[in-house]
Formats: structure tokens, sequence, C-alpha cells
């Protein structure tokens, strides 16, 4: 899949699924093929815990991004920004580290469920704003709450948009996003980064389904102008 869409993805995540099969090697095999990586495995656990694991991802080859659950809180997400940048940094620089703020599968009642009150926007501005004070570099959000994490936090902090879905698109059976965006409305959000994967890789052609929404991207940021 990476050898097919090389030089249209900007780069390419690697979740828990794949991390679990293939671990740190398929880490150094995609980074030997040349692309960028965002390490997407979303750590929460107690502030030493999360940055030793950050202080580990960051020594992997080609990892660009990495994040952490916000919902760890303020001083975990510290932590790890401390452990990052005490790590020496290579040609390209030390890795991005982001915040997920909430997950876009979760809705209101999702999150009412495990105890979290109030809109999701609302949570995930305060999560972000949280991750700012941290410092850590931006943050994993819906593209409904990308404008308002924009506002609030400033044109430097990093906006990374999953649950992105073309418009057309049929879905997967099962798809559990809830939240979701297409490429265009990302970008017009805020999105520095979006994240497409099941349009993309349950494509009967994947090249020709990553090339449409890279041309999508280049409408949506020409309106911008």
């Amino acid at each position: 899949m990476v050898r097919r869409l090389a030089g249209i993805a900007g780069m390419f995540k690697v979740g828990g699924h794949l991390f679990s099969s293939a671990g740190p090697r398929g880490v150094q095999k995609l980074a030997s093929l040349g692309t960028g990586i965002f390490l997407d495995l979303k750590f929460h656990d107690i502030p030493n815990t999360v940055a030793g694991a950050v202080s580990s991802a960051a020594r992997l080859p080609a990892v660009r991004l990495i994040n952490v659950h916000a919902l760890g809180g303020l001083e975990m997400m510290r932590t790890a920004a401390r452990a990052l940048r005490a790590r020496k940094s290579g040609r390209r620089g030390r890795p991005k580290l982001l915040a997920v703020t909430l997950l876009t599968s979760l809705d209101t009642a999702a999150l009412r469920e495990v105890g979290i009150a109030g809109q999701p926007g609302t949570r995930a501005v305060k999560l972000a704003r949280l991750a700012r004070q941290a410092g850590l570099d931006g943050v994993v959000c819906s593209a409904q709450n990308a404008g308002r994490i924009r506002r609030a936090c400033g044109k430097s902090f990093l906006i990374v948009v999953p649950g992105v879905r073309p418009a057309g698109w049929g879905g997967a059976k099962g798809d559990d996003q809830k939240r979701v965006a297409t490429p265009a409305k990302a970008i017009r959000a805020g999105a520095d980064y979006i994240v497409v994967g099941r349009p993309i890789t349950s494509a009967r052609d994947p090249h020709a389904a990553a090339k449409r929404i890279v041309e999508e991207i280049a409408r949506a940021q020409q309106s911008l102008i």
C-alpha cells in the first residue's frame, strides 16, 4: 500500500493494529521506503510510563508525529513533552507531539456514558488548551472542533483531523466514525493535516482514491487564498 501511494500521501499512519502486529520493525521497514510516519499509538498512562513510551517512539526512524491522550491530564502531557525535548534531534528535528482530544467515534451520548458532561466541542477546546499549556505542539480533533481550537490556541498550533470521509463515499459496513467531515470541510475548518484510512485502503483503486482526495484538498486550499 505504501509503495502504491508513494508521492501522493504526505505521510503514513501506523496505528495500534499494525504496531501490535509488526512492532518497531514495521516502522523501520516503512522508513526504509522513504516515507514519513505518524505514530498513532495514543499513549495514556501515568506520567512516567508515557514519558518513557514517547522517548522510545522518538527513537524510531522517520517518525514525524506522535500522540498521547489529552485525558491523561496536564502532568502526563507535560512530562511527555519534557521527555521529547530532552532527546537529541536528528536532521529532521524532533517529532511533533500531539494530544488526542476526543475520539471521533464518540458523540454526546457516548461521552455521557463515561461521565463526561457537555458538548464534545466544549470538552475538546478545553483539552486543547490544556495540551498547549503542557507544551505540546498540537492536537488531534474532529473537523467540527477545529475552528474553535484554532481560535483558542493560535495559528502555530498543529491541528490533525481524523474521521475524514469524502462526499459520496458509501462507507464500510459497521463504520464506527460518528463525527466526520469531507476533506474540503476539514481543510476549511483549519486542519494542518487530515487522516484518511478506509476510504483509501478499502477502495478498488487506492491510488485513484488518494489522488481525488489530494485534488479536493488543493481546491479547498485555493478557496482560502
